[in-house]
């Protein structure tokens, strides 16, 4: 197919509203299907975004040749398999990971955009996940994500989740995060 001028990022950009638009649909036709009474839940975790030391679980992919010089470090992906903890110490009970990307997506704040699934590997949502995606003002005090699906006991979940940074260690970019997550689900 020839190419009519579109430049590749629009191209990727029309892909992933089609591909949404295809999700929407088919989570709309679950949704049809008798599933039982929904529930709503309410979780509190801690999650940890480790990014130098000796146990790193983020890592920088991909960077715009001038994300260095940026002060909102624009163009920077990371990667994370990020620890989920029951409380803000790094010994504390291990509920699962958080793992997914962030992208520095704003030229004048330090905002990321993020896409995250909560996979729990402990109690009684184990084996279960929450799927995460929107805007992280990370310098702001309280965040508000949505919660745009699951899996397991979340199954068609939808909500929000509010974060807080407990922690942050400037000189080394460590933060520990406080997660107050509200589902809808079946």
């Amino acid at each position: 197919m020839a190419n009519k001028g579109y430049s590749a990022e629009t191209i990727t950009v029309a892909a992933l509203l089609l591909l949404s638009l295809f999700c929407l649909h088919i989570a709309e036709a679950e949704a049809k299907v008798k599933l039982g009474r929904e529930k709503i839940s309410h979780l509190h975790f801690y999650f940890h975004d480790l990014v130098s030391g000796k146990n790193v679980t983020t890592v920088k992919v991909a960077s715009a040749p001038t994300s260095n010089s940026s002060a909102t470090l624009f163009g920077t992906v990371m990667v994370m398999d990020d620890w989920l903890t029951e409380e803000p110490e790094a010994t504390s009970k291990m509920l699962g990971r958080a793992q997914g990307i962030y992208v520095s997506s704003s030229q004048e704040n330090f905002h990321l955009l993020m896409a995250s699934t909560f996979v729990f590997e402990s109690g009684k949502y184990n084996g279960s996940t929450l799927a995460m995606i929107g805007k992280n003002a990370a310098l702001e005090q309280v965040r508000e994500m949505p919660i745009v699906g699951g899996s397991g006991l979340f199954r068609l979940a939808r909500g929000y989740a509010l974060a807080r940074t407990h922690s942050l260690e400037l000189n080394t970019g460590n933060a520990v995060v406080e997660y107050n997550v509200t589902v809808l689900h079946y």
